[in-house]
């Protein structure tokens, strides 16, 4: 018996050898494919941990932006009354003095123009500060998540607090704080239409009628100032620059001002809601209300206007969250524009840089 199975295995010892190799190859290549298969898979689960913290990271930040837009609303509104104070002019008007029609004037023309400062300063502070904090995220994902290998962080706190200074640019001599010739006679009656087209016109004046664009009145613009801003040449005081000139690339970029302009259009747009609510047809006229020119059809006199105008500042600019800072923070082009900048700046490349 044993003779006989040793005769077949000779006679079939190619086949043998053959079966043999081919089974053994497919063991060693299955082997190969489940090594492959699982660092695939870990690669994969290490990439979906990484991007969900990146993502927890990213969101945690624009909660910061947030909380830091309304943080900085009061200083802001403050800073606004100060340069241009309406409260000493109505003091004024109840002395009832002999210059009473001068100071009415002078009246109408800071209501409206620290109204309409303050719709361009509460938005340019929501997008500079979206750009600088996502630009600091950014940094401080790959300093947290990456780690540096002992090198220097690319933004420690000091820089952090130096570079997020120059926010007081806006807030000091880059604010627009020019007087509006508003040429609109005290006597005359506007529509929520007709003042619709008087604050048109005005903006008109403000983006079109200057020389400097309007990223200028959000960071200083020469090397100087931004040397300034860095106060000196440390380690600490180049990297501030670095951030600073940064931003200055964010800030003229063209998505930046597509935007600013659509926070422009809402925050314009919502100051005229705002308004409507004093426009209101009398209750029970149904003929008003129902009328298809109806923002034509209800005027105010001018005067009744300019303290409806002079109060808008305490709701553009509130620390609360009002319905004017909520279209701004919660605007889909402004976190698609924060994505971005998150994006770029926690690449790893920027390790490289």
């Amino acid at each position: 018996m044993f003779s006989s199975t040793w005769n077949f295995i000779k006679r079939h010892k190619r086949k043998f050898i053959f079966t043999g190799a081919v089974v053994g190859g497919v063991y060693l290549l299955g082997k190969y494919a489940q090594k492959k298969i699982r660092e695939i898979q870990e690669k994969e689960a290490t990439e979906y941990i990484a991007q969900a913290r990146r993502q927890f990271h990213f969101e945690s930040n624009q909660r910061t932006c947030n909380m830091t837009v309304l943080s900085m609303l009061p200083p802001l509104r403050e800073a606004i009354v100060s340069q241009l104070n309406s409260e000493s002019l109505t003091t004024l008007l109840k002395t009832k003095p002999a210059n009473k029609l001068e100071i009415w004037e002078d009246l109408k023309i800071i209501s409206f123009t620290r109204t309409i400062v303050a719709v361009y300063s509460t938005c340019m502070l929501v997008v500079l500060l979206r750009v600088q904090l996502n630009i600091i995220g950014g940094y401080l994902y790959l300093d947290n998540s990456i780690g540096k290998n002992g090198t220097t962080a690319l933004a420690p706190p000091d820089v952090q607090q130096q570079y997020l200074s120059s926010i007081q640019h806006l807030l000091g001599d880059g604010r627009i704080h020019k007087q509006f010739c508003y040429v609109v006679s005290l006597k005359q009656s506007l529509s929520l239409l007709e003042l619709e087209q008087q604050l048109s016109w005005i903006r008109a004046e403000v983006e079109a009628g200057s020389q400097r664009l309007l990223s200028w009145y959000m960071l200083a613009d020469d090397e100087n100032a931004l040397a300034a801003q860095a106060c000196g040449l440390t380690e600490k005081d180049v990297m501030t620059i670095k951030l600073l000139n940064e931003t200055r690339d964010m800030l003229d970029s063209p998505d930046f001002t597509t935007v600013l302009n659509t926070c422009l259009n809402r925050g314009f747009s919502r100051l005229l809601d705002n308004l409507a609510e004093f426009f209101r047809p009398p209750p029970g006229d149904a003929s008003l209300s129902s009328a298809p020119d109806s923002l034509a059809a209800i005027s105010l006199p001018l005067a009744k206007i300019i303290p409806i105008i002079n109060g808008q500042i305490n709701t553009i600019c509130s620390e609360t969250p009002s319905h004017f800072v909520q279209d701004l923070l919660l605007n889909d082009q402004v976190k698609e524009f924060a994505a971005i900048v998150y994006e770029t700046f926690s690449a790893p490349h920027e390790l490289q840089k």
